[in-house]
């Protein structure tokens, strides 16, 4: 009977979907707050969310920066870490915009990537789709 009472009570009700949305998306604002909270120790910076994966002979290291160009980018290993960072601007056009929502971060980034044990050379380091894309080769 309860489940009866719950699906007509849903059924009458316009709002719950809308509700439910609403629960949703406040979430996942608390969740990109989080992702992008600032936690660099030297100067006021913002981390970007990175992905590593392995191969037989390489790492690849993706680490989201939308709007920075590769060669913008220093990435160095550092006492076993990848150590990537950088400063993210306003392109030229949007520097005299009305802003309505700016949710990417700007400024300053830095982000320390720990590696997997073992040996690297031969970095390579591209963009492909709003990624930084690392690649460090494995040596024997």
């Amino acid at each position: 009977m309860l489940w009866k009472r719950t699906m007509k009570r849903h059924d009458d009700s316009s709002d719950w979907m809308w509700s439910n949305a609403l629960t949703a998306f406040d979430q996942m604002e608390r969740l990109h707050r989080e992702l992008f909270q600032p936690r660099c120790t030297q100067a006021l910076c913002w981390e970007p969310p990175a992905d590593i994966l392995e191969t037989t002979h390489e790492l690849l290291i993706y680490v989201a920066l939308p709007g920075v160009d590769a060669r913008d980018v220093r990435a160095v290993i550092d006492q076993g870490a990848l150590v990537v960072s950088g400063h993210r601007v306003l392109p030229q056009a949007l520097r005299t915009a009305v802003i309505h929502r700016l949710e990417l971060p700007q400024g300053r980034f830095e982000r320390r990537i720990p590696l997997p044990a073992g040996r690297y050379s031969a970095a390579d380091v591209t963009s492909d789709r709003g990624c930084l894309v690392i690649r460090l080769e494995k040596t024997p």
